[in-house]
């Protein structure tokens, strides 16, 4: 999957929640959301509507809110595709701990072939077929 594939398919699919997410679209797209939050600082900064004392500014906070849904469904689709519940995200509550687990999960590779969140999205004939 490449980059624009990847970032079409997370903003058509930004609150399914169900199924798998393959490596490459969940690394793709936070490629894009860090592209994009590096523009709207640029933005904020050039059109002066950042916050007093704070880095961050108007557009960036609609930007971010806008990514929100879309960054959370991902995460879980990518948890989906390692055959762990959606709730594991939660983890990333914890500091530094809760997101080194989440980094692990992420980068694992998917379960091979069909898992109870799916068909394996590496399968293109599988994408039609019922689990």
């Amino acid at each position: 999957m490449n980059f624009t594939a990847a970032v079409r398919s997370v903003l058509t699919q930004y609150v399914g929640f169900s199924g798998r997410a393959r490596r490459s679209e969940y690394w793709w797209f936070a490629l894009f959301s860090l592209l994009v939050s590096i523009v709207t600082s640029v933005l904020d900064t050039a059109l002066g509507t950042n916050f007093e004392d704070s880095t961050n500014g108007v557009i960036g906070v609609i930007v971010s809110l806008a990514l929100l849904l879309p960054s959370l469904a991902v995460a879980v689709r990518r948890l989906h595709d390692t055959d762990r519940s959606g709730w594991w995200i939660l983890i990333g509550l914890i500091p530094i701990i809760g997101w080194i687990v989440l980094l692990v999960f992420y980068v694992q590779n998917g379960t091979a072939g069909p898992n109870r969140f799916g068909p394996d999205p590496k399968d293109v004939a599988g994408f039609g077929s019922a689990v």
